[in-house]
């Protein structure tokens, strides 16, 4: 539906929308590689061997599945749209949100064991 109330089709800054939301998704899952790289990368050995290796991989598989989650998510938002459906409800925020903040705790815990 058009924003004038014709039903001659999608509105395309609802298409638009959803593509930048889309867009913010990738823009993170990108974060989270480069974070993966990095770390390998640039942090010195911690006391605890392989943490490093294991939070840059971690952090670098993060990113591919929230990129794989934002495609599916911007496919079912955009077939719902084109159909005239109730968005689909995504918990992508809410499983980033809390996969970030385990990941903190764990690094909390792993730097103050560092001697």
């Amino acid at each position: 539906m058009t924003a004038d109330g014709d039903d001659q089709g999608l509105d395309y800054r609802f298409t638009l929308a959803n593509e930048r939301t889309f867009l913010a998704w990738i823009r993170t899952a990108l974060a989270l590689v480069a974070g993966g790289v990095a770390v390998v990368q640039l942090v010195p050995a911690l006391s605890i061997p392989g943490v490093r290796h294991g939070l840059g991989t971690v952090l670098t598989a993060a990113g591919g599945v929230l990129a794989v989650l934002a495609v599916r998510r911007w496919r079912g938002v955009q077939d719902a749209m084109q159909a005239g459906l109730d968005l689909p409800r995504s918990r992508m925020p809410v499983l980033l949100g809390g996969a970030i903040v385990a990941l903190t705790l764990a690094l909390i815990f792993v730097i103050t064991v560092q001697p």
